[in-house]
């Protein structure tokens, strides 16, 4: 796939080592099909959401629940972009029956 990029390591944390970012998956490791389908899904809500908005919202998300559970991580788990993708992760198929803005 040329849309996966290995890179020596992510500036986000040691916990996380993949990253979709404008359609493009960078990853500090090979991914697994559901690590890769994880950034798939990230990258087709990025696509429908015109990338620029899909980063706001989801930071502005990100930033709300944060001060909803003072945990960053548990924040994360909570967004509706990153419940949908590991709802679905598993599922290879997915992204060929998936509804658009189908963010839980």
């Amino acid at each position: 796939m040329k849309r996966l990029y290995l890179i020596k390591r992510l500036p986000l944390g040691k916990n996380y080592y993949a990253i979709c970012l404008f359609g493009f998956v960078f990853s500090a490791r090979p991914l697994s099909e559901t690590e890769l389908n994880h950034e798939l899904i990230h990258a087709a809500q990025q696509k429908e959401l015109l990338y620029i908005p899909f980063f706001i919202w989801y930071g502005i998300e990100w930033f709300i629940l944060y001060f909803k559970y003072r945990d960053w991580e548990k924040a994360y788990f909570h967004i509706r972009f990153e419940e949908e993708a590991y709802h679905h992760e598993s599922d290879q198929d997915y992204l060929k029956h998936r509804k658009h803005y189908n963010y839980r």
